[in-house]
């Protein structure tokens, strides 16, 4: 129970510390404060299970310095590969990607940052765990039990908050795509709708020349018949010229081009709204993971991306 206890105050206490050290190195990267953590509130819970688990376990191990330094890189390799796997199982977006990077596995963990990440380690084992576990030790059981129920109810809530406002993103990026989609199709038909009255339109021209010759060639070849046979002729020749009225009659358009294309404008002002109209919450983790990926409906994705570093 005891353990228990220190370790989910160290969960805590580990978890800021890391979001800290989030906040810290991107505002050295971007010269400015960015919430770089997956959750709204000042805690990131990778760190904090990381370290704990580091700690938990290691600290038997604190004197050799060897065989401690190899176990903590191989533990926040795994904790950290282990995590950015589900989350991607879970939400089907990809939150960091070392893909850039050499000695990357899956692009989920960088072998360069597991060593380095397994120098802090020893010291944080060595150095820094024993006065922040001296810190907790002088708080009052009791007081120490509301403190972290607290932490944990706002932990719960912003993990539901977040949860919702990345579901309801992915939904937000398929009806985008779809209405993409419908906008290519109907742009598509329009499109082969015109091209379709060109080109028969043109052909009529040229069967109206043709018949027309043919007209001129049998009237210059008549002019002296009797009259009664220039009668029939004639009948003959209004009944031809009828024909190319009647043809151009069927080159109406097979479809609504007006009606199409108002549903096209629809769409349009739809899709630029649903674009424009960003959660908060969805915007901050497009800015705190830069590098998300996700694994589906990617071009719509880039392109909010795009929007939100436009509207910085």
């Amino acid at each position: 129970m005891t353990e228990f206890y220190y370790f989910a105050l160290s969960f805590f206490v580990y978890g800021f510390l890391g979001w800290c050290t989030e906040v810290a190195y991107a505002a050295v990267k971007q010269g400015k404060f960015v919430n770089r953590g997956f959750l709204n509130g000042p805690i990131c819970p990778v760190y904090g299970i990381g370290v704990g688990v580091v700690v938990q376990f290691l600290t038997p191990v604190e004197n050799n310095l060897v065989l401690l330094y190899i176990s903590s890189t191989i533990l926040v390799t795994a904790i950290e590969g282990i995590t950015g796997f589900l989350l991607e199982k879970i939400f089907h977006n990809k939150w960091w990607d070392y893909s850039d990077q050499p000695l990357n596995i899956g692009g989920y963990v960088c072998v360069l940052f597991s060593l380095i990440w397994g120098v802090f380690c020893v010291l944080i084992v060595k150095v820094i765990h024993p006065l922040i576990y001296k810190v907790l030790t002088m708080i009052p059981f009791v007081l120490g039990i509301i403190v972290m129920a607290c932490l944990a109810v706002g932990l719960l809530a912003d993990l539901y908050v977040t949860a919702s406002a990345i579901l309801k993103m992915n939904r937000k990026l398929e009806t985008m795509e779809k209405i993409a989609a419908e906008l290519k199709d109907l742009s598509n038909k329009v499109g082969e709708n015109i091209y379709e009255n060109v080109m028969e339109g043109m052909e009529f021209q040229e069967e109206k020349k043709e018949q027309l010759g043919n007209v001129r060639e049998e009237l210059k070849e008549r002019l002296e018949e009797p009259k009664a046979i220039m009668n029939g002729l004639r009948d003959g020749v209004k009944e031809r010229l009828e024909e190319p009225k009647a043809r151009m009659e069927k080159l109406a358009p097979k479809i609504n081009v007006e009606e199409m294309k108002a549903r096209m404008e629809e769409l349009k002002a739809k899709y630029e709204e649903m674009a424009e109209n960003r959660t908060k919450v969805g915007e901050r983790l497009v800015k705190a993971f830069p590098k998300m990926q996700v694994r589906q409906h990617k071009e719509i994705f880039e392109e909010l991306r795009e929007r939100v570093r436009r509207s910085k």
